[in-house]
């Protein structure tokens, strides 16, 4: 099986998703959230949904170093769930949107799960020369 080559975060199909998934939970599920829900569910999913594509691109970053690299990975796996239970609550405490709400808890569980995999194909990776490792 051939190794596909990113050149970018941006090439990443879980970055993508979780990127879109947080514009569409921002513009359509946060101003559905009852005014009680303003300021606890709406904050927490607001930020947990917009971290996830924001901690893989980070960890793009330090793909090559495993201490780097691994616990942004896990941060972004953490704040996946996260949004997962919070859209879960949104759709099964208040009923809102739940046909959207489903489709993105699935993305997030998926997303989760690519994660998990994108660790384990990063700690292949043979660290990169630095300019300490050339002899001159």
């Amino acid at each position: 099986m051939e190794q596909k080559k990113y050149s970018s975060f941006n090439d990443l199909e879980v970055y993508r998703n979780t990127f879109q998934a947080a514009v569409i939970v921002i513009q359509k599920i946060l101003p559905k959230l009852p005014k009680e829900e303003r300021f606890d569910l709406d904050s927490q999913l607001r930020r947990s949904a917009k971290a996830v594509p924001r901690l893989i691109a980070e960890a793009y970053s330090k793909r090559y170093q495993k201490k780097g690299y691994q616990s942004l990975l896990d941060t972004a796996t953490e704040e996946s769930n996260e949004t997962i239970v919070s859209l879960s609550q949104a759709r099964d405490i208040y009923g809102i949107d739940k046909e959207n709400c489903t489709k993105l808890i699935d993305l997030y569980d998926k997303s989760s799960r690519q994660l998990q995999k994108l660790s384990l194909a990063w700690s292949a990776f043979i660290p990169r020369k630095t300019k300490c490792d050339i002899s001159v």
